[in-house]
């Protein structure tokens, strides 16, 4: 295991030691996953404990779910397919990294946030545990994986968790626009059907909300909870309550030095849409998707667009009735 103290450093920099891999976890559980409910659609799943995963995933969520051990000072940043995950990845990297580079010199600045902090979906599907082993303390992670298919150490307090969650209409139109990337005649229908029928990868959406949204409830020292919606008001107030989260806030001088104006303005869509390791290549190992398909347009509203107001008042209805009297709103 790296040493403790040196990190959080980009995942892409550790050297991946192909004889230190661990057999794909499709071989472990293949049986386990082949007899699971299953659903062709457009990433096809497998419903595994209360979710739909994506069926190449799934072996590896579940290989997550019961071989991860976690550092005490890991840090889990967890959203649903496109709801900021970009976004909360860069800013968590760009928080925890501030004071190891120089200006002009960070890795967000040549890496795509993706090739930063790696997704474990990939990394227990690939057989890249040891590569994950490697990587120096304090860890930045990210998944998908709804929290009652978490480890039992990290939803046990053995780390931290931060999770960002959004409207649930512009989450149907962005990952619309991103699978259409793989998929270009995917209808539109058929996708929103797949939100409202809680067969969507990694739904039901609101049980994968909710069960953060409850955690965060029960253990605020442990899980963070953020609305994408609230990000894009006040950045500079919700990276000032993230750094504070996750063990490193704000200096007084720091703050006087410009510091959060720096992280967000690093992180901003405009800037890292512009840059050309997100304008190039691709990123993912299952569906290499382009990497500028990660930034399509980062604003809140976009559904209407897209969506006829039957559609979205439908989609409303049953978020608030999902809802319902838990003290989550939709925005």
């Amino acid at each position: 295991m790296a040493a403790a103290g040196t990190g959080p450093v980009p995942f892409k920099d550790i050297d991946d030691d192909a004889t230190a891999r661990v057999p794909p976890p499709k071989e472990e559980f293949g049986d386990l996953v082949a007899a699971l409910p299953r659903k062709e659609q457009f990433l096809d799943g497998r419903f595994y404990q209360g979710f739909w995963l994506p069926e190449h995933y799934t072996p590896g969520v579940i290989a997550f779910q019961r071989r991860f051990t976690p550092r005490p000072d890991d840090m889990v940043l967890v959203s649903y397919p496109k709801c900021g995950t970009t976004w909360l990845k860069a800013l968590a990297f760009a928080v925890m990294t501030r004071a190891a580079y120089p200006a002009g010199d960070h890795p967000l600045l040549r890496l795509n946030p993706h090739d930063c902090i790696p997704f474990v979906e990939d990394v227990f599907t690939d057989g890249h545990e040891a590569k994950l082993d490697r990587l120096p303390s304090p860890r930045l992670i990210n998944t998908h994986t709804p929290y009652p298919l978490l480890p039992e150490g990290v939803t046990g307090g053995g780390c931290k968790v931060v999770y960002i969650c959004r409207d649930p209409k512009d989450m149907v139109v962005s990952l619309y626009h991103f699978l259409r990337r793989l998929q270009p005649d995917l209808s539109f229908a058929d996708m929103f059907d797949s939100v409202t029928d809680g067969t969507v990868p990694y739904g039901p959406m609101w049980d994968h909300v909710l069960g953060y949204w409850h955690a965060s409830l029960a253990h605020p020292d442990r899980v963070f909870f953020l609305k994408y919606e609230d990000l894009l008001q006040d950045a500079g107030e919700h990276v000032r309550a993230l750094a504070e989260f996750m063990g490193r806030p704000f200096s007084p001088a720091e703050e006087a030095a410009g510091a959060v104006a720096s992280v967000v303005e690093l992180c901003s869509f405009d800037k890292m849409k512009d840059l050309e390791a997100n304008k190039r290549g691709t990123a993912g190992t299952y569906k290499s998707m382009p990497r500028d398909a990660f930034f399509r347009k980062g604003v809140a509203g976009d559904w209407v667009s897209h969506m006829s107001p039957e559609m979205a008042a439908r989609l409303d209805d049953i978020f608030r009735d999902k809802f319902g009297g838990t003290g989550l709103t939709i925005p």
